[in-house]
């Protein structure tokens, strides 16, 4: 399922998410958006992809950030890894989500965006920073990575971009659908877009 894409424009984050939610199977538009605005913290966006109940623990779990890093605007990498993380570790745990076998722990797979920076979590909670300024997941980020790539050149606007990524997923992935919603972390207001 889903198509989730983060584009670095400067001091923000352009973030766009589809709205389907399938198991290849059956396909259902959802009215829970897989974007969203973090809990208590200005400038920050969550997308994410994987699972619903994954997205939901994610969405209602405040303290996520540390009120005194994001004070300081000392969000990054390393605040990411030693802090972030361990903090979503526990929340999956106390929410019933994710797994644990021989020591390693398994999530799901979900972007976060402060200001002007873009992490992408993976399923073994690695936090990857493209150097290229975007990232997409799901299963229509070949399509969305595609459409970022060759969009990069032009004078697009970044929502543009993103929108246009959004869209070509969901021509070529039978897990892809509209509405779209995106969203950047200078205002995190979430637009709807056919």
């Amino acid at each position: 399922m889903t198509c989730i894409v983060g584009l670095i424009d400067n001091d923000r984050v352009w973030m766009g998410v589809d709205s389907c939610g399938s198991n290849f199977r059956q396909r259902f538009e959802r009215s829970d958006m897989k974007l969203f605005k973090c809990p208590n913290v200005d400038n920050a966006l969550v997308s994410y992809t994987s699972s619903f109940r994954m997205g939901q623990i994610l969405m209602y779990t405040e303290g996520l950030f540390d009120e005194l890093a994001v004070l300081k605007d000392q969000v990054d990498h390393k605040y990411m890894v030693t802090t972030f993380i361990p903090k979503v570790q526990t929340a999956f745990k106390n929410g019933g989500f994710g797994k644990e076998e021989l020591g390693q722990k398994t999530g799901g797979c979900f972007l976060v965006a402060y200001k002007g920076k873009l992490f992408a979590v993976q399923s073994d909670y690695q936090v990857g920073v493209n150097s290229i300024g975007y990232a997409a997941d799901g299963c229509g980020m070949d399509f969305a990575l595609g459409s970022l790539h060759t969009t990069a050149a032009t004078k697009m606007k970044p929502k543009d971009r993103v929108l246009a990524a959004l869209r070509a997923a969901a021509m070529f992935s039978t897990g892809v659908g509209g509405p779209f919603h995106v969203a950047n972390t200078k205002t995190c207001e979430i637009e709807t877009f056919e």
